[in-house]
């Protein structure tokens, strides 16, 4: 046996365990990236039905963010989320833009 082939598989066992840890890291924070665009995208969507169902019952959009909430059981976690609501006329459905905040 050589002594040189022992040598160097202590140095390729924990290279390979780096590399692993590495891979894992940036899989898993890509899942993660993945799942915060999901949860905007379901927020999103959530304002927009919400929109939709009043106008159905009312004739109009609601007039602002917190009608929404009050009026239609719409729960924004204001602390995640930051959500520009504006409205042009109550018979055009309202711009809607949901942002993460900065943790």
């Amino acid at each position: 046996m050589r002594k040189g082939r022992g040598w160097l598989g202590w140095l390729v066992l924990p290279a390979g365990v780096v590399l692993a840890l590495t891979l894992f890291a940036g899989a898993l924070d890509s899942l993660t990236l993945g799942r915060r665009a999901e949860d905007l995208g379901r927020l999103e969507e959530v304002l927009r039905r919400g929109c939709v169902s009043c106008y159905a019952v009312e004739g109009r959009y609601p007039p602002d963010l917190e009608y929404l909430k009050e009026r239609y059981g719409v729960q924004v976690d204001e602390e995640r989320y930051a959500v520009d609501y504006r409205i042009f006329a109550s018979n055009l459905m309202p711009d809607i833009t949901v942002l993460e905040r900065k943790p």
